[in-house]
Order: structure tokens, then C-alpha cells, then sequence
């Protein structure tokens, strides 16, 4: 594993039980994700992807295999260290954006400032998504695009290390889906953020440094693409 190791996962398995029937979700998935880079997990519904999210996110544990975060291995660590883990290091993103609807654009925000120890401002956030001036704002006032963004300005004003997305424009049209892509990317270029995003939409892994194929709960193939296309550049 290099320096600049962010996460490194051997061979992870994650199994359900349900009811008589047994989901092998991940069957020994290898994968090493470098600081700073925006990676695209790429694959179809019941690829794996998800679930694989979800347990670098400290949100799920595995069933075998192990995946260390800087080097230390979060496969042994109890359900409050998983809780301060994903406090101090991860921003979540998801399809529905899960605003609370009787609080404004900038009380949702304020919501994640208030378990961080060093939070950005509110407005701050705000701003860097471009809604400032939509700050007064209840979820019902705004656009799906604008509520997508709150999300993402609740997220960043903890300050993570990495922002996890979990098809982050999957209720959006294109238009929209570009201006939220291009406010992810520009969180990534300026602030440092690794961005992982998992999605099934093979034209936003166009825009990504790494793509991690995945199929029937494995790892497929890795493209470290070598030509990056601008958010402009992609259509779906």
C-alpha cells in the first residue's frame, strides 16, 4: 500500500441471509483508492456497488475480507468507533436528498455543523454550492437540483476527507444532474475532497480519474482514465 492510500480493501465479502436464501452481495473484492482522487463506482442494480459503499462508509460491516482507511482496519472496530469514524471523515450524499422539510436551506446545513469540531460556515457552505441567496429557503421552495445541492452543502461544511455519493443524480434530468456533477467536481479540485460516487450511469465514469467496474458482487475491471472529459463534454 503507497503513502497516499486512502482506503485498501482485500478480498471483502458481504453476505445477507434472507429468509431461507443466501445473498452473496461481495465475493472478494480488491480494490486501493489514492487521497484526492474522484472515483467512479461504476455498475447495474445488484452489482455490489452499494453494499460496498456502505461498508467503506462505516454504514454496514463485512462479512470476511478486511478494508483498512489510512492503513488501519475498520473491520475490528466497535459500533461507536464506526460512529466517530464516519463523524470525523465522511460526507454522504444520496439520490433523495433527505432534507428535513420544516427547516430552511441554511438550518439543514446547520444541522451537520453542529457534530463537526471544526465546521465551515453555513453561508460558507452555502455559497460554494451556489445558493447563498437561497438560504431562507424550505425544501419545498427549491428546485430538485437546488435540494441535491443542500445536500451537498450539509455534507462538505463538516469538512470531510471523502464525500460518498450514492447516485447523487439518479432524480435528476440531465441539465440539472450536470450542474450538480460540476459542483461536485469543483468541491474535489479545490478543496482536496476524495470523491467517490456509485452510479450506474456509464457517462459519468467520463469525468472520473478511476473507474471501478463492478458485476455479480466483484470487482470487474479498473480504468484509470488517462483523458479526463469536462462535465460539459458528457451526455446520457
Amino acid at each position: 500500500m503507497t503513502e497516499q492510500a486512502l482506503y485498501s480493501v482485500q478480498n471483502l465479502a458481504k453476505t445477507y441471509q434472507m429468509g431461507e436464501v443466501v445473498v452473496n452481495a461481495l465475493r472478494g473484492v480488491d480494490l486501493m483508492i489514492e487521497k484526492g482522487k474522484f472515483v467512479v463506482i461504476l455498475g447495474h442494480s445488484g452489482s455490489g456497488k452499494s453494499t460496498l459503499l456502505n461498508i467503506m462508509g462505516g454504514l454496514d460491516t463485512a462479512s470476511d475480507g478486511d478494508i483498512a482507511f489510512h492503513g488501519e482496519s475498520l473491520s475490528n472496530y466497535s459500533e461507536s468507533q464506526l460512529t466517530q469514524y464516519r463523524r470525523k471523515n465522511i460526507g454522504f450524499i444520496f439520490q433523495f436528498y433527505n432534507l428535513m422539510p420544516n427547516l430552511t436551506a441554511k438550518e439543514n446545513v446547520e444541522m451537520a455543523t453542529e457534530i463537526s469540531d471544526d465546521p465551515m460556515k453555513p453561508m460558507e457552505a452555502l455559497e460554494r454550492v451556489g445558493l447563498k441567496e437561497r438560504q431562507g429557503h424550505f425544501p419545498a421552495q427549491l428546485s430538485g437540483g437546488e435540494q441535491q445541492r443542500v445536500a451537498i452543502a450539509r455534507a462538505i461544511a463538516k469538512r470531510p476527507k471523502i464525500l460518498m455519493c450514492d447516485e447523487p443524480t439518479g432524480a435528476l434530468d440531465i441539465s440539472t444532474g450536470k450542474v450538480v456533477l460540476q459542483v461536485l467536481l469543483d468541491i474535489n479540485r479545490e478543496m482536496g475532497t476524495t470523491l467517490i460516487v456509485i452510479t450506474h450511469n456509464a457517462s459519468i465514469a467520463e469525468i472520473g480519474d478511476m473507474v471501478v467496474h463492478m458485476k455479480d458482487g466483484h470487482v470487474d475491471n479498473v480504468v484509470h482514465n488517462e483523458t479526463v472529459k469536462s462535465v460539459e463534454e458528457i451526455e446520457w
